[in-house]
């Protein structure tokens, strides 16, 4: 008989690439993702791995058996998902990822509510970009993750994925206290097509949506620094150079010597909860949503009420 364990590793090296991925992903160290394929390969006879350079590579066997791995873990997976649904109970371990200021802006208050409601359940926190998210939810490296689009460029969500919206978040622009527009009651882009911008770094979703709506204005966008905090950024804001797009969830305190301004045109990020359609009926991962929706109210957003936290998405978010 085929061990489970041993099929999740082949699974892992399958999905990562590398036996270094795998164990990150599995959270094992790399000999013992080697110990579990030298097991895996003597129980069914056949070699699984072969060397590849300095790495290695799956076999026409290793990849035969990978796709068979895959689906068995899926089957489990929905398994666990009707036997938690059928007790009722919300235990087991959740694992959530959210993009940084989703994660200043909403973990404590949801993981303490998790905490106290439900103190059989086990939480494990980690920070992703909103692209990376995905990747781990699909992977199953994370149960949850909390993701972004923005009202003008949507992030899309691959099928077999379920949606939730947890909140959205009106951004203003920062600039110094002594820019020509700080004393402004709103703004628009345009008004800022001579100024540098201070953006996320190259390759980060907002950054690319950045540049997308500027130049969608007729804007060439002037990036003078990049830096994937917003307390960095808003320091070199308050320094002097330049303006950036600030938005609130998650934004703590902000310099004396900056300004925010809010954005004349609507301009929101939507954000919202995704997990795999095969763990759709777990108790814990809807009490999970429904933990960080009610720290998203808690900021006095608006929660956008157009999925609700049981329906699926359809293959990317809805415009």
């Amino acid at each position: 008989m085929l061990n489970l364990e041993r099929l999740r590793t082949l699974d892992a090296l399958a999905r990562h690439g590398s036996v270094s991925g795998a164990a990150d992903g599995l959270h094992v160290t790399t000999s013992a993702v080697s110990q579990q394929m030298s097991k895996l390969e003597r129980e069914v006879g056949q070699q699984l791995l072969a060397r590849n350079g300095r790495g290695v590579r799956l076999t026409d066997a290793g990849r035969l058996l990978a796709d068979h791995a895959a689906k068995i873990l899926s089957q489990v997976a929905i398994a666990q998902s009707d036997i938690e649904a059928q007790r009722g109970q919300v235990v087991g371990e959740v694992r959530i990822a959210a993009f940084p200021t989703a994660a200043r802006g909403l973990f404590p208050a949801a993981l303490t509510s998790l905490r106290a409601d439900h103190p059989e359940l086990r939480l494990r926190t980690t920070e992703l970009e909103p692209e990376s998210g995905i990747r781990s939810v699909i992977r199953g490296d994370v149960d949850l993750a909390v993701v972004l689009d923005w009202s003008n460029k949507r992030l899309p969500v691959p099928g077999g994925l379920a949606k939730a919206e947890i909140l959205d978040d009106a951004p203003d622009i920062a600039m110094p206290a002594g820019h020509p527009l700080a004393d402004r009651a709103e703004v628009d882009l345009e008004d800022f097509a001579d100024d540098e911008w201070v953006s996320w770094p190259e390759g980060e979703f907002c950054y690319e949506w950045l540049m997308f709506t500027l130049r969608s204005k007729g804007i060439e966008p002037r990036i003078a620094h990049l830096a994937g905090e917003h307390h960095t950024q808003l320091a070199l804001i308050e320094a002097g150079f330049g303006v950036c797009v600030a938005p609130r969830l998650g934004r703590g305190p902000v310099p004396d010597g900056v300004r925010l301004v809010p954005v004349r045109q609507t301009m929101r990020r939507h954000v919202h909860a995704v997990w795999r359609t095969d763990a759709d009926r777990r108790p814990s991962i809807r009490a999970a949503v429904e933990a960080l929706r009610a720290a998203g109210r808690s900021l006095d957003a608006p929660v956008a009420q157009d999925l609700r936290p049981d329906q699926p998405a359809s293959g990317s978010p809805r415009t």
